[in-house]
């Protein structure tokens, strides 16, 4: 009989008993009774039968198999039974509902090219729209035998994003060389046309001009060159010791001589951090330099590094016109400008933020920007502090 194992050795034992029981004077029938007596306890106390409900005759398949089949997947996978939905595992049910399993999977899926493949023995579709208005998923469905059959969902919409993020970073690059370049073009062809008639002034003014948009240009080729090494290197953890504080009091004091006295304030505490030091250096010249474009020119610029924790906290101030909240989770997209004729007046190559946002991911911190029209801005840098320098004693 399928499933049914005798405990033969238990049943032997019995019968060695009954033996010795008769060989000992016990009556004929006191002996068998009591062999009876144990064999039917042998039979009651047996294990049930393993039943392989996938493979009863009747076809049947345990839900719970079903669930075991398919629950360590890590992508989204359906069990059908026919065009319904048999079983379904966790990461399934977390992008499509718990209540899917026991549905018909047309109405679960509800979407027309998914509905097309479930028409289909097998096949694979690229959905969009399934889990979102944005969301593209490749769903593949494979046959198991006649009745049932495996659904496969594949998450592309961070890959459709990457590359759209691709297009348009090239078409924005194309666009901000193309500016300056066609401006220098211009007055350049102006200059060398042997019929314009241009005065001394003029051509001055158009030196002048010639001379900020290549420098212009200049500045935008090295901030995309510079974006490029950092995004290379974001997996890579900077190694060197580097004290942040002493850092930003160099380049705050710097700065200071430059635009003038008292329109930087500084106040820095040590604060050792790894990190690499041509990245931190241009990450504090990069704020710095944003609060003194966009920030009032008759107001001091505060920057200030203290210690907070297990953190390096790096706070620049400004208190200009400040910046709109629909603005501010925009800011550190490429070529993203709340004001494109100011930013670019004042020499902006909208790259800044985004150069500084890589810069605080490749060092594992944390960046914020804070503003209020009217009173500021205010963009707060956190970077975990080193660990201890280990000092071996003479």
């Amino acid at each position: 009989m399928k499933g049914l194992s005798l405990p033969l050795p238990s049943i032997f034992v019995a019968l060695c008993a009954a033996v010795v029981m008769f060989l000992g004077g016990t009556g004929f029938w006191m002996s068998l009774a009591v062999l009876v007596v144990w064999l039917a306890t042998l039979w009651l106390a047996r294990p049930e039968p393993v039943v392989e409900t996938l493979d009863r005759d009747d076809g049947s398949v345990s839900r719970q198999a079903m669930i075991e089949l398919v629950e360590p997947f890590g992508l989204p996978v359906l069990m059908l039974d026919g065009q319904r939905i048999a079983a379904a595992n966790a990461a399934a049910r977390e992008e499509l509902g718990a209540h899917i399993v026991g549905q018909d999977a047309r109405v679960a899926l509800r979407h027309p090219e998914a509905i097309n493949l479930l028409k289909k023995p097998q096949g694979r579709a690229l959905v969009r729209g399934l889990t979102g208005a944005r969301s593209i998923w490749q769903v593949s469905r494979v046959p198991i035998d006649e009745r049932f059959s495996l659904i496969e969902m594949v998450n592309r919409t961070a890959e459709a994003d990457i590359s759209r993020s691709h297009t348009d970073f090239v078409a924005n690059a194309s666009h901000e060389l193309r500016t300056p370049l066609a401006s220098i073009i211009g007055y350049i062809e102006t200059l060398a046309d042997p019929d314009a008639r241009v005065d001394e002034a003029t051509t001055a003014k158009f030196h002048a001009t010639v001379l900020r948009e290549a420098r212009r240009l200049q500045s935008l080729v090295e901030d995309l060159m510079s974006l490029s090494r950092i995004e290379a290197e974001k997996h890579e953890l900077p190694r060197d010791r580097i004290d942040l504080g002493q850092m930003v009091g160099s380049i705050a004091s710097e700065t200071a001589m430059t635009v003038g006295e008292g329109r930087v304030v500084v106040r820095a505490d040590e604060g050792v951090v790894l990190g690499d030091r041509q990245q931190l250096d241009q990450l504090v010249r990069n704020l710095i330099d944003n609060a003194l474009k966009y920030g009032d020119p008759t107001q001091p610029v505060s920057v200030a590094l203290a210690v907070h924790g297990s953190e390096a906290e790096l706070v620049v101030t400004d208190k200009g016109e400040g910046i709109h909240p629909d603005h501010l989770p925009y800011l550190t997209r490429r070529f993203y400008r709340t004001d494109p004729g100011r930013s670019r007046a004042a020499g902006g190559t909208g790259l800044g933020l985004a150069i500084v946002k890589h810069i605080v991911e490749r060092h594992r911190g944390k960046l914020d920007i804070a503003s209020t029209l009217g009173v500021g801005t205010t963009v707060t840098v956190r970077i975990p502090l080193a660990p201890a320098a280990n000092v071996s004693a003479d």
